[in-house]
């Protein structure tokens, strides 16, 4: 039986300030470092043959704090952007609260929480989904499969995608699914890709 932990990134500098993000590669907060190395505090005791990330700086960074807060500095990491956030398109940068008195509270809500839904030249769940999964189940599903435990640290939407499709979860049911920044979801998973045990730490 082979562990899969995803941890989405600490908190961002953007998250402190309210702001989508999408693609921009923003850092992470003096918080979002403290959430990381805590993450990594929980993670002791499991030993990882590979981690996989996304190609933005606050999901790598989560990575190494937590890397190093085990003790496993040396692991072979495959970063992708096919782990990377869901784009926002046209709201990256903006505040969350001006974008709402900008677009209606009902336009934003729409555009944030409905699954198929995408924000003026962004993606929708849908979409993030469409370039998670493939890669998901090309690449770090057949590892754990296997045996090997393997550690994830990327975004809320692409990790939403991945939980969805692991829980079998409804479109209605994944809109009311939130991951906290820098907590880690331990999945143990069967040979046959079946979840055996979900464990939030």
């Amino acid at each position: 039986m082979a562990k899969l932990v995803l941890v989405r990134h600490g908190q961002s500098q953007w998250n402190l300030e309210n702001r989508f993000t999408g693609w921009v590669d923003v850092d992470l907060s003096p918080l979002g470092e403290e959430e990381a190395k805590k993450a990594g505090g929980k993670l002791k005791g499991i030993t990882f043959q590979q981690a996989f990330t996304s190609d933005l700086k606050r999901a790598q960074r989560t990575l190494q704090l937590i890397l190093k807060e085990i003790g496993q500095t040396s692991l072979p990491i495959e970063k992708d952007k096919a782990l990377n956030e869901r784009h926002y398109g046209d709201l990256q940068g903006l505040n969350k609260a001006e974008t709402a008195k900008k677009f209606g509270d009902a336009q934003v809500h729409i555009w944030r929480r409905s699954y198929d839904v995408a924000p003026p030249n962004g993606e929708s769940l849908k979409d993030t989904a469409a370039r998670t999964l493939p890669y998901f189940n090309a690449k770090i599903l057949p590892l754990v499969k296997a045996g090997k435990n393997i550690l994830v640290a990327a975004h809320g939407n692409s990790l939403r995608s991945i939980v969805m499709d692991l829980e079998k979860l409804t479109k209605e049911q994944v809109l009311e699914l939130n991951l906290g920044t820098g907590v880690p979801l331990v999945y143990e998973i069967s040979a046959a890709g079946e979840i055996v045990k979900k464990e939030e730490l």
